[in-house]
């Protein structure tokens, strides 16, 4: 088991570069710097709400747009709690949540699985959240799936605003992997599946 569950991952591509740093037991710090706030805000609500410390600095194309610095750290974020969550022996494994925020409610469902996919259902009133295109949210969780090995389930129930729509799925997203990370001490030392690998 990974008794210390931390990781840093460098990425650095013609397009952006990228450090994310992650420790999984942490107590919801976060340093960031993006460049587009709303998604500073964000992923401050998933270290904040999943209780880990979260360290993001990107330097990324933003006179095209935020497209590639949105996808890039997706891809970096989901490679660093892959890494540190390591051969996930005793944690839950599965994780859900609702969270809801005025007129908005949003429910993510996670699973450990290793294997990576994505269902995103989310009708976003706006296209543009700030300088957020809302349709980045989709790049961001994609890219987390696949490299954090999840099956990651994200359904907004409701919502008339963007900016809450947005930000009960994040919200929830943290609060599922928080507590599919959750280290379970009655499973400890052992792997949450029958065929004894994830």
């Amino acid at each position: 088991m990974n008794t210390n569950r931390t990781a840093e991952i460098s990425r650095h591509t013609a397009e952006t570069k990228i450090t994310v740093k992650v420790d999984l037991d942490g107590s919801g710090q976060s340093r960031l710097q993006t460049g587009i706030g709303f998604f500073d805000h964000m992923l401050d609500q998933i270290a904040r709400h999943a209780m880990i410390d979260l360290e993001v600095r990107a330097d990324g194309d933003l006179h095209v747009d935020g497209h590639h610095t949105v996808e890039d750290v997706g891809i970096a974020l989901g490679q660093a709690v892959y890494q540190a969550v390591g051969d996930k022996k005793g944690i839950r494994r599965y994780g859900h949540a609702y969270v809801p925020l005025d007129e908005a409610l949003s429910r993510v469902v996670i699973d450990f699985s290793g294997r990576p996919g994505l269902t995103m259902k989310v009708p976003f009133k706006s296209g543009m959240i700030g300088t957020f295109d809302s349709q980045l949210a989709f790049e961001f969780f994609q890219a987390f799936a696949n490299h954090a090995m999840v099956t990651l389930h994200i359904d907004n129930l409701r919502g008339e605003n963007a900016h809450h729509q947005a930000e009960t799925v994040f919200k929830a997203f943290a609060r599922a992997l928080r507590s599919a990370l959750e280290l379970d001490a009655r499973a400890a030392g052992t792997v949450p599946s029958t065929k004894g690998t994830l």
